[in-house]
């Protein structure tokens, strides 16, 4: 969408499939070209004056309608589609899709197996809280994993409310294989900021990288 008119997505947006088609067909061409088999599928946001109840059916009808066209077209590239739940409280007041309960029912109505929940831990935290229980439940659902601490959206092991290494062993135990996406801001330099990595690896005996001592 337009970024500069205030539109974040356009997937649930009433009156803006043209331009979420073209801008689909777009993002299907930068993800080819560096072999990216993943795209975010942005909703967008609630209609600047309107009501969020009187138009919430409207926009699920759309973005329904606009998450089944873009799963038939990634399907020819074999690609994958995510939604991610973005909260209302601090995030985007405005933003129309802002839990994991919302996404799955969603996903569930559009019924296409190529659609995959892009869990943003911050975002649900924010949100809903009992992370355990919902990267349980939603866990065939996921598609990618997103991360930063709550709520000042800085590094893993910076002051919050989230345990990392803990989930970190949770999602290994439920066997995710994707990536993790560190999607917070560096309270310094970027490289600096990243030493939360080297110690996790260290913690469980690992070179930086992930590889193990023992294997090498």
């Amino acid at each position: 969408g337009d970024q500069e008119a205030g539109e974040l997505g356009l997937a649930a947006v009433p009156g803006r499939q043209a331009a979420f088609r073209q801008g689909l067909a777009a993002a299907v061409q930068y993800a080819r070209a560096v072999g990216c088999p993943r795209i975010h599928v942005m909703a967008g946001r609630v209609p600047l004056g309107a009501d969020r109840a009187a138009v919430a059916g409207e926009m699920e009808t759309t973005f329904i309608e606009n998450l089944r066209y873009a799963a038939d077209l990634l399907a020819q590239e074999d690609m994958i589609g995510l939604v991610e739940p973005i909260n209302n409280r601090i995030t985007d007041p405005r933003y129309y899709l802002n839990t994991p309960h919302q996404a799955a029912a969603i996903l569930e109505k559009v019924g296409r197996p190529n659609l995959k929940l892009q869990l943003d831990l911050f975002h649900c935290q924010i949100m809903d809280g009992n992370l355990s229980r919902n990267l349980e439940t939603y866990f065939p659902l996921i598609g990618h994993i997103q991360i930063a601490q709550v709520p000042g959206r800085h590094e893993p092991d910076s002051p919050g409310e989230l345990n990392f290494p803990y989930i970190f062993d949770l999602l290994e135990s439920l066997g995710y294989s994707g990536y993790v996406g560190c999607e917070y801001a560096p309270k310094g330099d970027t490289l600096e900021g990243l030493g939360w990595l080297r110690s996790y690896w260290e913690n469980r005996g690992l070179q930086h990288g992930g590889t193990s001592k023992a294997a090498e």
